[in-house]
């Protein structure tokens, strides 16, 4: 039995965006956005597909058209579209891909073109326009409203789109900001671009770093109608290729990677250990498995791989000192994660109260006496009292995530 149900998303300013949830929301989950002159109906069949295929669907309605708000205010320009479709994926529980057919090309672009890994997980082109000049989208609009055999006509959207929808001179900044998606991508191109073989081929296409591209022969005006087999073919090949279903598991004895793949699942704040060798040089080093341990007494701990340079003086330390990092900090992460032995010279640091050497400029510095050690593996853990223990409250903190650096996402 189909799990549906109409959901609503609140768009830029508080516009109602409406949209068929389609599938369970545990599946992996795609974001469909139809192009001007169609509303989500044009994605019933690929929704179908899709959810047979396991997957969850969001089919969203733009404002102007279908059951989303028509604005009163006459708000039809590009950015405001950028807007609400970044709205709707940060209201998503998971990372979507997104499924963006013609115009909605360019505006799925620019509302991944900064923060994309934070927003999608994939990115996928149906027939994207490359003619910017002034009337092709609405042009473009009245040939689907025309050709589409969907039940759709110029009612299902409000013409005060088109003369507010500034499109001119948007390659640019297309371009640029297709440069930055490094998202698994994948352009579907029918015969829609191919009205006029001139602009067939939108430049910033070209300029996505991890995309393939895929042409097929008889697409008619749109391939999501015309041709609905083979589009739903290639777009679920696709995601099983590139966002698979199936959770990746570690068993004992298997691949330890994806046991480390799955301990990075669990976010982390970055901290750099310090202390002084026996004679006298500071050491330190980047380690992301640092926690609380007791408030009374107050203990924290820190997990150190026996081969990292840093290991045999850490173990046989009486003071070290744990520094929490913040988001300026992220070069700072990077030089105590290498090899590099001078890690202090180019670091502003001083001697702290109880001995250890401390980097000022953290998020919060814990000053600690050795308190216990254990070995663990391959990994020994610290225990340290804390005796001092200062913060910054006005920075945010560096975070780590997936094997990679993050930033609080402020809602």
């Amino acid at each position: 039995m189909s799990l549906r149900y109409v959901r609503e998303f609140k768009g830029f300013a508080g516009i109602r965006l409406e949209a068929d949830d389609i599938g369970s929301a545990d599946d992996p989950s795609i974001v469909l956005l139809h192009g001007f002159g169609q509303t989500r109906k044009v994605w019933e069949d690929v929704a179908i597909a899709l959810e047979q295929a396991g997957r969850h669907v969001i089919n969203v309605d733009l404002r102007g058209h279908g059951g989303s708000e028509w604005p009163s205010d006459g708000r039809y320009d590009f950015n405001t579209y950028v807007e609400d479709v970044r709205a709707v994926l940060g209201q998503m529980r998971t990372r979507p891909v997104v499924v963006a057919a013609s115009h909605s090309g360019w505006i799925a672009t620019m509302a991944l073109a900064e923060e994309a890994a934070t927003l999608a997980s994939g990115l996928i082109l149906v027939d994207p326009a490359a003619d910017h000049a002034p009337g092709a989208v609405q042009a473009s609009a009245d040939r689907m409203s025309a050709a589409l055999g969907k039940g759709l006509n110029q009612a299902d959207y409000d013409n005060a789109i088109f003369a507010a929808f500034d499109a001119d001179g948007l390659g640019a900044a297309l371009t640029q900001a297709a440069s930055h998606i490094a998202l698994p991508s994948l352009i579907i191109r029918g015969a829609l671009g191919q009205i006029d073989p001139a602009t067939a081929q939108p430049g910033f296409v070209e300029t996505l770093p991890n995309a393939e591209s895929i042409d097929v022969d008889g697409g008619g005006l749109l391939i999501v109608a015309e041709r609905a087999e083979a589009f739903n073919g290639l777009l679920i090949d696709f995601l099983e290729r590139k966002q698979p279903r199936f959770i990746p598991e570690y068993r004992s004895g298997s691949d330890a990677r994806t046991l480390r793949d799955a301990m990075g699942c669990f976010g982390t704040g970055v901290t750099i250990i310090t202390a002084h060798a026996s004679d006298g040089r500071p050491v330190g080093l980047t380690a992301n498995s640092f926690t609380s341990v007791s408030l009374d007494p107050p203990l924290l701990l820190v997990c150190i791989a026996n081969n990292s340079g840093s290991a045999e003086t850490l173990r046989s330390v009486d003071a070290f000192a744990v520094n929490v990092l913040q988001i300026g900090q992220q070069p700072v992460s990077n030089l105590f994660a290498g090899k590099s032995e001078d890690r202090f010279s180019g670091t502003r640091w001083e001697v702290g109260e109880y001995g250890a050497p401390i980097l000022p400029s953290s998020l919060g510095i814990f000053e600690c006496k050795r308190h216990a050690l254990y070995e663990a593996g391959d990994h020994f853990i610290l225990v340290g009292r804390v005796e001092k223990a200062s913060f910054e409250p006005r920075r945010d903190p560096l975070l780590y995530f997936r094997g990679k650096y993050r930033r609080l996402h402020f809602t």
